[in-house]
């Protein structure tokens, strides 16, 4: 029998017990006389029958609640481990976009750099150029000059020296 069952059925039998007894001549139908030692028997039985009933009960709920705790500590433990999980995928990610992020910026300097030394070189370049021109055009004209000066001194030697060396 499941725990309460036998107590349910002494009860039923204790009114049964009352709905069969026989009125008595005088007492109106509300009144019933009855075999109180069968009432006794069943009330005994049921004193009986209820510290284990108490004692069953207390038992379940306290393992009921034992199983409850254990879950509860089983979840928290599995949110706990889900929550640092998450923490870790979360931080994972961010390595990785900090990573891809200065992986940028390294690109960026480097295409900067690239930039700013191909100009550099070009003023460089420029300026040299500029420079080796000046001189080239100073150093034409300068042979120039000594062109010139070559040819009115040869010149006016042919003119005022016709004798030969």
């Amino acid at each position: 029998m499941q725990p309460g069952e036998e107590i349910e059925s002494l009860v039923d039998e204790l009114e049964s017990i009352v709905s069969d007894a026989r009125s008595p001549l005088t007492g109106g139908g509300a009144k019933k006389i009855v075999d109180a030692q069968d009432v006794y028997e069943i009330l005994d039985e049921i004193r009986r029958i209820f510290p284990q009933e108490f004692s069953d009960a207390r038992r379940i709920i306290k393992e009921q609640a034992e199983i409850i705790a254990h879950a509860q500590q089983q979840a928290d433990s599995i949110i706990a481990d889900a929550q640092q999980q998450a923490m870790i995928l979360a931080g994972d990610q961010e390595v990785v976009r900090l990573a891809q992020q200065q992986a940028e910026d390294i690109r960026d300097q480097a295409q900067q750099y690239e930039r700013d030394t191909r100009y550099n070189a070009e003023e460089y370049a420029e300026s040299v150029l500029a420079h080796l021109e000046d001189n080239l055009k100073s150093l034409t004209a300068t042979v120039s000059r000594v062109r010139q000066t070559l040819d009115e001194n040869s010149g006016s030697r042919n003119t005022s020296n016709n004798v030969p060396w």
